[in-house]
């Protein structure tokens, strides 16, 4: 008998070409992996913990600067290391957007970099130092070890124009920062667990003096407010200072749970840790979290793994850098 042959029309021409299209999506977007760089730089993880510990050492505000670079380079499209990008004639600087103030020590993204060069040229990405350095950092001020997957690439451009639309801003509404974290894949628990990053690091007079001047938020604990204004004196701070106040002043640079017990007690310093506590949505993670430390830290590390794997690019999308603060020519 003969064999009926099955001719294929435009529409499912188009429906297979679609499937192969979403696989390739799929795959290019699934390249990340533990131990990535095993076989084509074998050291590379060991170099940056050893990097990171030298500059801890030396400068002990580097381990809350790494933290503080993946969240603001992931939550912004890509963890591509587009933060770390320079101004230029060509290319705007996501580092001079208001929701980036305060963020230093970029400086030190290139002595891991130039570390990692020395030992394997044009292998290891800028985006997987920022992942790396933040992991091996929380560990250098007390926090969990985390596993964290690699084989990122760098973005070729900088997002300037989006920052403000992906990071919520330190007074936004409860509703609006979970949906920002909510928008990468991040729950309200892993929200909370998330910003209980601010148990270390500092806060410029700038983002502070609008809860003190020209009357005390009710919020704030009085005597805890009668300190605030101690290191910030005045209502207008010069940006340019070293004016600041500690996320946590009893134990400043380690990482701890102290940071939900103090804004339990109305000791914070932003206006939203304060809402963490008011919003009902949020409270009772803030009360998990302060009795139970190892809780909150299984908590974090896995919202800081989901936030570390937000929509990496794939090879044709970007580039390894051969310095993190420009794109290759």
């Amino acid at each position: 008998m003969a064999t009926k042959t099955q001719h294929f029309g435009p529409s499912s021409t188009f429906i297979t070409l679609f499937l192969v299209l979403l696989l390739h999506i799929h795959y290019a977007k699934s390249d990340l992996k533990l131990n990535y760089y095993s076989e084509s730089c074998p050291r590379a993880e060991e170099i940056i913990k050893e990097q990171v510990n030298k500059l801890y050492h030396k400068h002990g505000n580097t381990a809350v600067s790494w933290i503080r670079n993946l969240f603001h380079d992931c939550m912004v499209k890509s963890c591509d290391a587009s933060i770390l990008l320079d101004k230029t004639k060509e290319q705007t600087s996501e580092k001079t957007s208001q929701r980036n103030f305060g963020m230093r020590n970029f400086k030190y993204i290139e002595t891991i970099k130039e570390a990692l060069e020395n030992e394997c040229p044009n292998i290891v990405s800028c985006a997987d130092i920022v992942a790396l350095s933040a992991r091996d950092g929380i560990v250098m001020l007390g926090g969990p070890q985390i596993e964290m997957k690699t084989g990122r690439w760098d973005s070729k451009d900088s997002y300037l124009a989006e920052v403000e639309s992906f990071i919520p801003n330190h007074n936004d509404s409860m509703s609006l920062v979970l949906s920002r974290f909510n928008s990468v894949g991040v729950d309200t628990q892993g929200t909370v667990a998330l910003l209980g990053a601010h148990t270390v690091g500092r806060v410029h007079c700038v983002n502070i003096v609008h809860r003190l001047y020209p009357t005390v938020d009710p919020t704030l604990d009085p005597d805890f407010a009668n300190y605030l204004k101690t290191r910030c004196p005045s209502p207008q701070p010069d940006p340019k200072a070293v004016e600041y106040a500690r996320n946590d002043h009893v134990n400043p640079m380690v990482w701890d749970n102290l940071y939900y017990k103090n804004i339990m007690s109305n000791k914070g310093l932003l206006i939203v840790d304060q809402q963490l506590v008011s919003d009902p949505t949020t409270y009772p993670f803030v009360e998990k979290f302060a009795s139970n430390n190892s809780y909150f830290n299984d908590q974090f590390a896995k919202s800081l793994i989901i936030l570390s794997e937000n929509n990496p690019l794939s090879g044709d999308q970007g580039e390894i850098r051969k310095v993190c603060r420009h794109v290759n020519k």
